[in-house]
């Protein structure tokens, strides 16, 4: 607790709740202007069909213009009015300043943009204006879009994930946005057709490069259809408009199986089929759960071991399914049987073949995991002048390529190695990293997206960047593009693993905080009751998408960990480091 420095004040809206309802009071006669900010700022919060109450605090013409739907800013806590100021000659009316902190901005994609926290000042103006009872105060003009708390912007939205195919790849990509909660106050839609809009909508803009949709341009709903329900046998049935009509059967597929993927993170009803009907009810496809698997990033394996490099710096395995912890066994060929000294692993999805670094870090070799073989030669080298400024952990996508960071302050890259047995190939970032550089990376499983911490200036930050690939097919020209900031609200950050589509497990800490296990949306928003209490000194930590698999990481303090779900950290290895899933 602290003990020391000064007292302030602050306004803050309650912790969410996304049980609590806010039910929007129109302004009483007679209202002065604080009571009509103050009304308005509330009313903002609530749920009401197009927001019909909160515009009843506007004047007719502003109401008309007022688009919430548009945009939403996002502030530490709720917005505070300041003083009122009266207006002059030209200005006849009484100006009200709004003050916050703003930490995130959701555009019209219902994409969340996070900022580092700034100060944010808007001013709401308000005018008399002639009403049934005679003179009245309203607001004539104001900040565009919704401007809400955290919380209150928690309790109103849900972060779901649509999901598009990879340029080129039957695979699908997860894409993050915000829907509400409840019944959208514009559209009147439910959650599940919010979705299932916003996905036929197309790819936010960041995304929009790496992945494709087969639906036809223009394709959305019937119209009219306001809620997408399941019959008794949990099948979704998705009536299109004309746009969709002609489309052949492999094509509908693709469309049933991104309806599925993204309705299946919405509700809580287990989703067994999607049926794509034309706008007359006649069937265009059904596809169920079953079918829709081979177009998931991790299809060809689910990961079933957990691996980590031991005392004697050699590379062993635990299995991820066992409920009581077992003696860990050392893997077939050289990372096992001590011909090399590991300092970091990285082991492909399909457990087959993994990536090691020596422990100087100066040497990457790959090797099979599953029978004895000699070690071969090293696949990349680097000359840094210690093991902090020479190659990071690899990491395997889900493709089957290799990727490692060679930070050599005199030659840093980022490399890639097709299938993991290809020639190193530079990958460029565009644009540059200012100055920073690559001190570890995690490629998702689906291949077109990278977590990479970079440090700079003593800190480290995790930022997410889009792979592309262009040129021909067998040969492409990768790059990352657009890094944009994944925990933007952690001073530093020590370990990330990907957790799942779109979700990230961050080891990092605030300016002035302690050290934090917790979970966060690639887009940089936070998930309500993210952090994991109960481990500290974390330097590694691993994670896959399937939440039935025990979260591992290595803390100097308690070695080699893991959480299963529903219960506390349970010790694995008291001397080891590294811990990895494949991937």
């Amino acid at each position: 607790m602290p003990d020391s420095g000064d007292i302030h004040a602050v306004k803050a809206s309650p912790r969410a709740d996304s049980q609590v309802r806010v039910y929007a009071v129109p302004p009483r006669k007679g209202a002065t202007p604080v009571e009509i900010v103050d009304g308005f700022l509330e009313a903002m919060t609530s749920d009401d069909a197009n927001f019909a109450t909160a515009r009843t605090y506007l004047t007719p013409e502003t109401s008309q213009k007022w688009r919430p739907e548009a945009s939403t800013t996002v502030l530490e806590a709720a917005p505070s009015s300041g003083q009122a100021v009266t207006g002059g000659r030209d200005n006849p009316g009484i100006d009200y300043p709004l003050f916050g902190k703003q930490v995130a901005t959701v555009d019209n994609q219902q994409a969340y943009q996070p900022v580092t926290p700034t100060d944010y000042r808007r001013t709401i103006h308000l005018s008399q204006q002639n009403g049934p009872d005679g003179k009245e105060w309203r607001i004539d003009n104001l900040p565009p879009g919704l401007v809400l708390g955290v919380s209150d912007f928690q309790r109103s939205y849900v972060s779901v994930n649509k999901y598009y195919f990879a340029s080129g790849r039957s695979v699908v990509v997860a894409d993050p946005v915000y829907i509400r909660q409840r019944l959208d106050p514009v559209t009147r839609m439910d959650p599940v057709t919010q979705s299932v809009k916003s996905l036929l909508e197309g790819p936010t803009n960041w995304l929009k490069p790496v992945v494709e949709s087969p639906f036809p341009t223009g394709t959305a709903l019937k119209e009219g259809v306001k809620t997408l329900t399941f019959d008794d046998r949990n099948a979704l049935k998705v009536p299109l408009n004309d746009k969709a009509s002609n489309v052949g059967r492999p094509q509908c597929i693709k469309m049933a199986a991104q309806i599925l993927f993204t309705v299946k993170d919405v509700t809580s009803t287990r989703v067994e089929q999607v049926e794509v009907q034309r706008k007359d009810g006649s069937q265009l496809c059904v596809l169920n759960g079953g079918q829709a698997e081979e177009f998931a990033p991790d299809r060809s394996s689910s990961p079933n071991n957990q691996y980590f490099v031991d005392s004697r710096g050699q590379l062993a395995t635990l299995p991820g399914a066992a409920k009581d912890i077992d003696e860990p066994e050392n893997v077939p060929g050289p990372f096992g049987n001590g011909q090399l000294q590991l300092s970091a692993v990285g082991v492909a999805r399909d457990e087959r073949t993994a990536a090691a670094v020596s422990k100087d870090a100066s040497k990457l070799f790959v090797s099979s995991i599953i029978s004895d073989g000699e070690l071969g030669d090293a696949v990349v080298e680097s000359k840094g002048k210690d093991p902090a400024h020479r190659l990071s952990a690899p990491s395997w996508d889900g493709q089957g390529d290799l990727w490692v960071a060679d930070r050599d302050p005199a030659h840093p890259a980022l490399l890639r190695l097709e299938d993991g047995v290809g020639a190193p190939q530079n990958v460029k970032i565009i644009p540059g990293l200012d100055g920073a550089h690559i001190d570890a990376l995690k490629v998702s499983a689906d291949g077109s997206r990278i977590a990479l911490l970079l440090a700079k200036d003593g800190k480290t930050t995790l930022k997410i960047g889009r792979v592309e690939r262009q040129g021909p097919k067998d040969e492409p020209v990768v790059s990352v593009a657009e890094l944009r900031p994944a925990a933007p609200q952690m001073e530093t950050v020590t370990a990330v693993s990907w957790a799942g589509p779109s979700k990230l497990v961050v080891v990092g800490k605030e300016s002035g905080g302690v050290q934090q296990v917790r979970y966060m949306q690639t887009d940089g928003s936070s998930l309500p009751a993210s952090i994991l209490p109960g481990l500290t000194q974390v330097k590694a930590v691993t994670a896959t998408g399937d939440e039935a698999r025990p979260l591992v990481a290595y803390s100097e303090e308690d070695g080699i960990v893991r959480l299963p779900a529903g219960a506390n950290w349970q010790t694995l290895v008291k001397k080891g480091s590294a811990p990895v899933y494949p991937g």
